[in-house]
């Protein structure tokens, strides 16, 4: 079997490993040239290079890749089409879709498994998590993964490998970005909404933009929905059925009102499981969300000298406002977004309304310092600014804030900040000794 990639972007690249993975023969594209190399199962050394002005290519074992153009020929001879979902909705997506060789559609065993999708700007891979723990402590087996920016296997991941026989539950992570897309690929039986916030304001447009994404996602669907939700009646009115959740009163090892609401979220859909599909015990749903460990990368509280450190990616306002309504901290340490992510730069207005004594801005997605630096002084924040410029830098000003009660180390950046994560904690570990 022969399967065309196009679009190299994370989910491009995670299929294309996907199909080597399971002995498909590749051919892969994208119309930039300059794509990042990283994550490619291909290197220079051995590989067969021919340059051609603005277009590139590479070849090695079953896997070909053409940069900088398409070669259409190859696109038809494949067996399946593999497009990014970040080009879904474009004229070569309805093109494909109206072919019948989408993978999704060459490959159909994952719309015949029960399927729960979680989708939301805040909290959906802590959600997702807590109910793959659920499920599997009640002894089913789980295929997750959707969202890659989750850490979990891609969209693409999880068509090549449902298989009904293997597993009970398909549990897909949708990023807000891609409901159109995951929408059309599979037959969700589950829906739930984590929250609406403040990002990726640069595909919606706005927040209406993003509602009627999600009424079109909802609709005819049994959908779970915070009580408090905003636009909430506009997405009882599409769904088959809506079912509201609160906080959870179960005893949680996580911080914050938002994971009570993550848990509840979870519990609410094991116990609607256990009413409409099969049976999840009420004591496996209690003792799962009370030993729940965080997520790596997401929020955890470490404890060094007399200093409470938060420590967890919240890339967005909505995500880090919460935080700073809870605890009072002295010093706030902030990755910095994407050079295109203007929205995401509004953390910062949260941070300064804060005011904390001091803000230190780190590299986090990508190094947009001045720009972070420039929304500071326009905010007039009056407290010290410094620059941290790599981990040990990082771990410096840590160190000299450990004596206050409480700092805070968010922002953008999940790999940036598992790197400060897991140092912290070798250094708090040790501190304990």
């Amino acid at each position: 079997m022969k399967a065309a990639v196009i679009g190299l972007g994370v989910e491009g690249k995670k299929a294309l490993h996907s199909l080597l993975k399971n002995n498909w023969e590749v051919y892969a594209t994208d119309l930039n040239v300059n794509i990042s190399p990283d994550n490619l199962p291909i290197s220079l050394a051995g590989v067969d290079i021919s340059p051609q002005k603005d277009k590139v290519s590479f070849i090695k074992d079953k896997l070909s890749i053409d940069l900088g153009f398409n070669d259409q020929e190859k696109v038809d001879s494949c067996n399946a089409v593999v497009l990014s979902p970040s080009i879904w909705g474009s004229k070569l997506a309805e093109h494909y879709k109206k072919s019948g060789k989408l993978l999704c559609d060459v490959k159909t065993d994952h719309r015949d498994m029960f399927t729960i999708g979680v989708t939301g700007t805040n909290g959906k891979t802590t959600t997702v998590t807590m109910i793959k723990e659920i499920l599997e402590n009640a002894g089913k087996n789980v295929l997750v993964g959707g969202n890659a920016g989750g850490g979990f296997d891609g969209y693409y991941d999880l068509i090549l490998e449902a298989d009904p026989n293997k597993y009970d539950v398909l549990l897909v992570e949708v990023c807000d970005m891609t409901v159109g897309f995951c929408s059309y690929c599979f037959d969700f039986d589950l829906i739930a909404l984590t929250n609406m916030g403040n990002d990726h304001m640069n595909v919606h447009g706005s927040i209406e933009g993003y509602k009627n994404s999600l009424k079109e996602f909802f609709k005819d669907k049994t959908i779970f929905i915070n009580e408090n939700q905003e636009f909430k009646e506009e997405f009882e009115e599409v769904s088959k059925l809506a079912i509201e959740y609160g906080e959870t009163d179960y005893d949680l090892n996580l911080f914050g009102r938002f994971n009570k609401l993550n848990a509840g979220l979870s519990e609410t859909i094991a116990k609607y499981i256990n009413d409409n599909a099969f049976e999840i015990d009420e004591n496996i749903i209690k003792n799962t969300l009370e030993r729940f460990e965080p997520v790596k990368g997401r929020l955890e509280v470490l404890k060094l000298n007399d200093c409470e450190i938060y420590i967890g990616k919240s890339d967005n306002s909505d995500a880090i406002k919460p935080l700073l309504e809870e605890v009072d901290f002295t010093a706030i340490f902030v990755g910095t977004p994407r050079h295109n992510e203007n929205h995401r730069f509004d953390i910062l207005n949260e941070v300064v309304n804060a005011h904390p004594e001091a803000i230190i801005l780190f590299p986090g997605l990508e190094d947009t310092l001045d720009q972070a630096k420039y929304r500071l002084n326009s905010l007039n924040y009056e407290g010290r600014v410094e620059i941290a410029n790599n981990l040990d830098e990082i771990i410096a000003f840590v160190a000299e804030f450990s004596h206050d009660p409480a700092i805070l180390i968010g922002g953008n950046g999940q790999e940036t900040i598992i790197k400060i994560q897991d140092r912290l904690r070798q250094i708090c570990d040790s501190c304990k000794k």
